[in-house]
């Protein structure tokens, strides 16, 4: 139980995790690592537990289907892994699903493959929302296309388009709304999208972008929490509180407080507070090694 936590301190040799996910039903946290690709349960006391095996070079979002009984991780290589090799980097790209309870990997799906992907080209899979209905959406910040992936696992492009493409880090941070409808955030230019279950892509009136923006959580009162971090673009390390009157066509920002922790990439929401992840990926981009992590929660 995180009752009373504000901060957690702790060292694993599966570094660099970027992504991180609530467990209800352990009450802890499911980090991924772009080092090895394992995944570990991290309590109130900091210590990594193994979960599952590694399903690719890195692991990067993690949804945790309490309902059906499901963990939902990608995976892809983007150079940084112990692992990666000229045939797995940013070809490599899928998402893993686990029992939740036993932590067995029960289907892998490829989604870097000729008939999702025609034309080729730059992948790496990223982050990943749950509707109700438990379909699963796919960012590709490597490329311009979002996907979707059945609960029986047959995958399919939900929208391809220019929007979405960057030179160097384009969709990132994705949610689903209650509403009915996704969110995606596009990390370079700070844009933050509203997306139909039919694939129709519409840029959200913000009154500043939310450059560097890189994982999003949405809270049950509907406000939207942005991470955004200068990883790999000129953005402010900082936790952004957005809400909206119109679902999200436009969006006004109701706080901000600066991240006091290098490197934040997401945030996950729990019923004790919104925790965010610092996985010491800027020691790892300059050309350093760190085996620390921190998961702290917000004040506002």
């Amino acid at each position: 139980m995180l009752r009373g936590t504000v901060r957690i301190d702790g060292r694993t040799s599966d570094r660099y995790p970027e992504g991180v996910a609530w467990d209800p039903t352990r009450r802890a946290f499911l980090v991924g690592s772009l080092a090895t690709g394992r995944i570990s349960v991290i309590g109130r006391d900091g210590v990594p537990h193994p979960f599952g095996v590694a399903p690719g070079v890195s692991t990067f979002g993690l949804h945790v289907d309490a309902v059906r009984n499901r963990v939902l991780v990608t995976y892809a290589d983007i150079g940084n892994g112990e692992r990666s090799s000229e045939a797995t980097t940013y070809k490599q790209s899928g998402i893993a699903i686990y029992n939740l309870r036993t932590g067995q990997l029960e289907q892998r799906i490829d989604l870097n493959t000729p008939s999702l992907n025609p034309a080729g080209g730059h992948h790496g899979v990223n982050d990943l929302a749950i509707d109700a209905a438990g379909n699963a959406y796919i960012t590709d910040p490597a490329s311009d296309a979002i996907y979707k992936v059945t609960p029986t696992g047959v995958a399919s492009v939900l929208i391809r388009d220019e929007r979405l493409r960057s030179d160097t880090i384009g969709a990132n941070g994705i949610v689903w709304h209650p509403a009915g409808y996704l969110l995606t955030v596009r990390y370079d230019t700070g844009t933050l999208f509203r997306i139909s279950p039919r694939g129709e892509l519409r840029a959200t009136g913000l009154t500043s972008a939310l450059v560097g923006g890189d994982g999003l959580a949405l809270t049950r009162d509907g406000r939207l929490i942005a991470i955004t971090n200068k990883l790999g673009a000129p953005g402010v390390e900082q936790a952004t509180v957005l809400s909206s009157r119109d679902n999200y066509r436009t969006a006004q920002v109701r706080s901000v407080e600066p991240w006091p922790v290098a490197g934040p990439t997401t945030a996950a929401v729990t019923p004790y507070g919104t925790y965010v992840l610092s996985g010491r990926i800027d020691v790892l981009l300059a050309g350093g090694r760190s085996d620390q992590f921190t998961i702290r929660r917000m004040t506002r």
